[in-house]
């Protein structure tokens, strides 16, 4: 419905506090627009605000901001922040601060944003829903992941539900109330959540990469050696993190990264330490980490591969043999990411190279669609109509499209880029 379809009859908080619940976000957009009150409350006397962090909507929350009162509390004492935290929402939590929201604000038993994050942190989320709903259990768990591409897990145990993110909300805070944690604080808290995609581990990472600090770096770069792989892991996360992050203009990380990650990936044998490392040197802007880029794109991992063909555009566009060579054997590849991530980097190849337009156009006949899609816009790119079959099938002006901004690119392209 068009903000054009609550004009002269007015808008009731009702019709915005339906919106919020069932999650229509957009909806939630064009009842502001046309006057709705973002500070609407439920029967219980809950704001939309307030019911979108319930939720754990971020779209939602994200639509309210800009005109719902942070600081507003809830029958039950919460602002919409402490809600948050209280929920374990981490990436609720990180845009309501982001947007101004209070950390002086204190519930009823007077615990200010640190305090509540700190208390979940030290009871558990399954200890703390057992105690607040008086039952032994069973807590209902699932994983969710957040527009970020971290997860956590959800427990449910009764009409209460709360997510794992208290912790990385700790982490994210401390430095707000300038509070730093040592860095093995910081690694056992990461230590302690065993799947790596978890919020703790790039909360815990960003906090030491922040702390712009030499001895961090020497804390991670000891890590290299030790047995358990996730300590590896945290250390190799750390120091890619922060040569990732560095905005100097003379980029110290790069060739001291290259020099400890090089030997290093070439004897690592867990999975995932290793992508850590090939993603770290895919980043690394040193001439040096191609080669071993090149061997990595042939690891038995397809995570390792994809960064490792990720990283070798710029030898694609020095005309690298050995990086052209990987990645026309990237566009082959069993596993439809690196396939496509070869893609993107083959096309970095200067126009006159044939090898790399040849491994676009065999990419058009692709099992996997997303691949197709790359190949054709990557041959568009590069003023070549081989390719123009397949875009010619898509909806340039379909917004929800995972391809919109790649048609975009073609456009924009073909009617300013040459």
């Amino acid at each position: 419905m068009g903000t054009a379809g609550y004009e002269g009859r007015g808008v009731s908080g009702e019709s915005l506090i339906a919106a919020v619940r069932r999650g229509d976000a957009q909806a939630v957009d064009v009842l502001l627009e046309a006057g709705a009150d973002p500070d609407s409350a439920d029967a219980h006397g809950t704001s939309a605000l307030c019911l979108a962090v319930d939720a754990f909507d971020l779209n939602t929350v994200e639509a309210l901001l800009a005109s719902s009162r942070l600081h507003h509390t809830a029958a039950d004492g919460h602002s919409p922040l402490l809600r948050a935290i209280d929920r374990g929402a981490c990436d609720i939590t990180e845009t309501l601060i982001r947007h101004g929201a209070s950390l002086s604000v204190k519930d009823a038993e007077g615990r200010d944003a640190l305090a509540l994050a700190r208390h979940w942190h030290r009871t558990g989320v399954a200890n703390e829903l057992r105690h607040r709903s008086g039952r032994p259990g069973p807590i209902r768990r699932r994983t969710v992941r957040s527009a970020s591409g971290a997860t956590c897990e959800e427990l449910s145990l009764g009409d209460l539900t709360a997510r794992t993110g208290h912790t990385a909300i700790l982490t994210m805070l401390e430095p707000r109330y300038e509070i730093l944690p040592s860095f093995e604080e910081l690694l056992s808290r990461a230590l302690a959540e065993p799947d790596v995609d978890h919020e703790v581990w790039w909360a815990t990472t960003h906090a030491l990469q922040q702390r712009h600090d030499p001895a961090v770096w020497d804390a991670a770069a000891a890590l290299c050696d030790r047995a358990d792989p996730f300590e590896r892991y945290f250390g190799a996360e750390v120091l890619r993190v922060t040569n990732l992050l560095d905005e100097s203009d003379d980029s110290p990380f790069d060739a001291p990264l290259v020099d400890l990650f090089v030997p290093w990936a070439a004897q690592e044998p867990d999975p995932r330490v290793a992508g850590a490392l090939t993603a770290g040197l895919a980043d690394a802007m040193d001439s040096r980490a191609e080669e071993p880029l090149a061997v990595l794109a042939r690891h038995s991992d397809s995570k390792v591969r994809q960064w490792a063909v990720s990283g070798l555009h710029h030898a694609a566009e020095t005309e690298n043999p050995k990086a052209l060579a990987a990645l026309t054997q990237g566009t082959k590849d069993e596993c439809a990411a690196v396939r496509q991530a070869a893609c993107r980097a083959i096309a970095c190849a200067p126009p006159h190279v044939e090898d790399a337009a040849e491994a676009l156009t065999s990419c058009l006949a692709d099992t996997d669609e997303s691949v197709r899609v790359e190949a054709a816009v990557r041959l568009a790119l590069r003023d070549d109509p081989r390719g123009d079959a397949v875009l010619d099938g898509l909806d340039a002006t379909d917004r929800d499209s995972p391809y919109h901004w790649l048609l975009y690119d073609v456009h924009r392209h073909r009617t300013w880029g040459r």
